[in-house]
């Protein structure tokens, strides 16, 4: 794909970030999905506000529109553009739906200048998830949760 399609695309997506969060249905961040062929599946923004969710990303957002025209939760040789570079959590939804390439616009640098929080999640993952003035995480129960895990690989399901 050339320069000028890729930047055609990102326009998309910071359009339509600009209409949602001029609408005040979130942030200023949006997200587009094309497929193997170059064609838009999925274009969305942050509706955080509007939704009432917090996972309610442009990027998940994205990747939920994608998976449901797509019929499928493996998003493999689908490419993302985003307004921003990926919250941890985006960033765990995009290697779960086997996106391999993503082009972003702002750094997380940039995100954080304007009040919103990524660094201070990636600040507690480097932690090893030992602060608990952030968030309390304590193993529970692994006996029991190890018996489910193994019923589950005894079905031999399919793994995604």
């Amino acid at each position: 794909m050339d320069e000028k399609e890729s930047m055609r695309l990102m326009r998309l997506a910071i359009d339509r970030a600009r209409e949602t969060m001029n609408q005040q249905i979130g942030g200023p961040f949006g997200a587009l999905i094309i497929d193997q062929n170059q064609r838009v599946i999925a274009i969305s923004s942050n509706s955080v506000l509007k939704d009432h969710d917090a996972t309610a990303h442009a990027e998940m957002n994205a990747i939920r529109e994608a998976s449901h025209v797509l019929n499928t939760h493996d998003l493999s040789g689908c490419v993302l553009y985003t307004t921003a570079f990926p919250c941890p959590m985006c960033l765990g939804a995009i290697i779960w739906s086997n996106i391999k390439t993503v082009y972003y616009g702002c750094q997380p640098n940039d995100a954080d200048q304007i009040g919103f929080r990524d660094d201070f999640i990636y600040q507690f993952m480097n932690s090893h998830f030992q602060d608990p003035s952030v968030l309390h995480l304590e193993e529970f129960e692994r006996d029991a949760c190890l018996h489910l895990f193994d019923e589950y690989q005894k079905k031999q399901f399919k793994l995604y």
